[in-house]
C-alpha cells in the first residue's frame, strides 16, 4: 500500500541497521536511511527500493561531529517521518586505561548525545502524525556494568533509562516508545569470532540480525516499551535480576579478558 510516510532508520548501512531497513522496506514503508560518508548507503537504498517498491531517500553523516544533527534534521524538513529507529551506536572491547579520549568520545556522543537529539528534533514532526513510534536499540549490556567494556554498557544504560522516561512522558500523545535489547549478532567475521570466545551461555543467546530486526518491527507496531528478542535472552534477562552484581562482574571479567587475549589485546596480565 503506498504511503507519503516515512520510517527513519539511522546508522543503516550494515549490520542490524540494514537488517531493520530491510524489513521495514519489506512491509511497504517509505525510508529515509543514514550512514557515515562511504559505506554505500546510497547504492543499498537504491537496491531496496528496486527490490520492495518502496520510496527510499539516502543521508551520509557523521552524528558525532556538533552541528550534524542539527544539520541533518534540516535537510528532511517536508518528509513525514512517523517511525524513528534510533540504531546507529559503537562499542567495543578494551581496558579502560587504553580507552583513548577519542574512543570514548565517539561512545558519548553518538550512543547517547546523537539519539537524544535527534529524538528532540524529530518529535514536533512525530506529534504531527496520527500514530508515530521510537524504536532505541539498546543492548543486552545494558542491564549491568561490564569490566573492558565499562563505557558501552553505561551509555546503553542511559538509552534504557531515557527510552523508558521518555515512553512514559508520551504516553497518551499516539506516540509509542519502544527499546530493544539484542545480544550477540554474527554481523561480521570478527564479531563472531569475539562471540565465539565466550561461554556456551553467551555464544546460546546470539540471534543472525535479520531475526532480531524481525522481532523489533513487530513488537514495536505492537506497542511493546520494552523489547528482548529471543528467548535466551529473556532468560538471561531474569538471570540478570537473580544472581548478585559481584558474581556477574567476577564471570564478566573472565569471559571478556579472555576476548581481549584471543583477540591479542591481553598479554602477561596486562592489556596492550
Amino acid at each position: 500500500m503506498k504511503t507519503n510516510k516515512y520510517t527513519l532508520i539511522t546508522g543503516a548501512s550494515t549490520g542490524l541497521g540494514k537488517a531493520l531497513a530491510e524489513e521495514c522496506a519489506s512491509l511497504g514503508t517509505n525510508l529515509i536511511l543514514t550512514a557515515l560518508p562511504g559505506e554505500g548507503i546510497e547504492m543499498l537504498g537504491k537496491q531496496f527500493s528496486k527490490n520492495y517498491n518502496v520510496c527510499v531517500r539516502t543521508f551520509e553523516a557523521d552524528f558525532t561531529e556538533f552541528g550534524a544533527i542539527e544539520q541533518f534534521s534540516q535537510d528532511i524538513t517536508g518528509f513525514e517521518v512517523n517511525i524513528l529507529i534510533n540504531n546507529a551506536g559503537v562499542g567495543g572491547t578494551k581496558s579502560f586505561l587504553d580507552a583513548t579520549p577519542e574512543y570514548i568520545d565517539q561512545i558519548v556522543l553518538l550512543n547517547m548525545r546523537a539519539l537524544v537529539l535527534l529524538t528532540r528534533l524529530l518529535l514536533p514532526v512525530l506529534k504531527q502524525q496520527e500514530k508515530a513510534y521510537i524504536l532505541n536499540i539498546a543492548s543486552m549490556a545494558s542491564f549491568g556494568p561490564m569490566p573492558f567494556k565499562t563505557v558501552y554498557p553505561a551509555s546503553k544504560a542511559f538509552v534504557y533509562s531515557f527510552s523508558r522516561g521518555l515512553s512514559a512522558e508520551l504516553k497518551g500523545t499516539g506516540i509509542q516508545v519502544s527499546v530493544a535489547h539484542p545480544g550477540g549478532m554474527r554481523t561480521n567475521p570478527e564479531v563472531s569470532r569475539r562471540i565465539d570466545s565466550h561461554n556456551r551461555l553467551i555464544r546460546s543467546t546470539t540471534l543472525s540480525a535479520k531475526a532480531v530486526a524481525r522481532i523489533c518491527i513487530s513488537r514495536l507496531l505492537k506497542n511493546d516499551d520494552l523489547i528482548i528478542p529471543g528467548y535466551m535472552n529473556k532468560v538471561s534477562w531474569l538471570m540478570l535480576k537473580i544472581v548478585p552484581v559481584w558474581l556477574r562482574l567476577k564471570i564478566m571479567r573472565a569471559s571478556l579478558q579472555k576476548e581481549l587475549i584471543t583477540s591479542g589485546q591481553f598479554a602477561g596480565g596486562v592489556c596492550k
